[in-house]
């Protein structure tokens, strides 16, 4: 089973063949700055990572001393507000960038095969990066925060069948609370970075062995 898994994974990525050049591959004749747009997503998830490792240096994922540990970074940190507002629109920007470069993949048809695999690899990506979104949104532990979480939550709550399963899950108890914060805290700043990181390798690995799609 494990030899199989192997062979699969190989001939999807050409695990065994190594990159010669790496830093250098053939281009579209009709290169246009739309081409840019995945790698400004990127650059985007980069600067949010930096941030947030800055971030987390400081912040306490406590029901009691979160939202003063932000007052605190604002107020007393030195430019610990700027860190702050550039993980937020970093964060922001990496999700209208995604978009971007998935509306130009979509228009230029690179979704076809053989590259079917790899837009399968970025709409997971994006739904990891949505993900990553919501748990980061709950952070600050303020009301608007707060009272969010409790909507978003509640939303999966309407599951047919597996609606109370899923809400005490992502809530880690009946009712948004400590423990909330601390498994949003967990999947924002572990989990989900480490699947990201494994979605844009096996994605930029694809584009590097199948070249950049030349569009229509």
């Amino acid at each position: 089973m494990i030899d199989f898994i192997i062979r699969l994974l190989d001939r999807w990525f050409k695990l065994r063949e190594p990159h010669r050049n790496f830093l250098s591959r053939a281009l579209p004749e009709k290169l246009n700055p739309a081409y840019c747009l995945g790698g400004m997503a990127f650059t985007a998830f980069l600067l949010s990572a930096a941030t947030g490792l800055l971030l987390s240096i400081y912040y306490v994922p406590s029901g009691k001393e979160a939202y003063q540990s932000i007052v605190m970074l604002h107020n007393r940190i030195w430019l610990g507000w700027l860190v702050q507002s550039v993980h937020k629109w970093s964060a922001n920007l990496l999700i209208v960038f995604t978009l971007l470069h998935a509306a130009r993949v979509f228009i230029h048809k690179a979704y076809r095969p053989p590259r079917e695999l790899n837009w399968m690899a970025g709409a997971l990506g994006f739904v990891l990066i949505m993900v990553s979104g919501f748990t980061g949104y709950l952070l600050p532990w303020d009301q608007r925060a707060y009272w969010a979480t409790v909507v978003g939550t509640g939303m999966a709550g309407k599951t047919p069948g597996a609606g109370g399963f899923l809400v005490r899950l992502l809530r880690g108890g009946p009712e948004v609370g400590s423990a909330t914060l601390l498994r949003f805290y967990s999947l924002h700043t572990l989990w989900v970075p480490f699947m990201l990181l494994m979605i844009f390798w096996a994605h930029f690995h694809m584009v590097k062995r199948q070249g950049i799609s030349g569009g229509m």
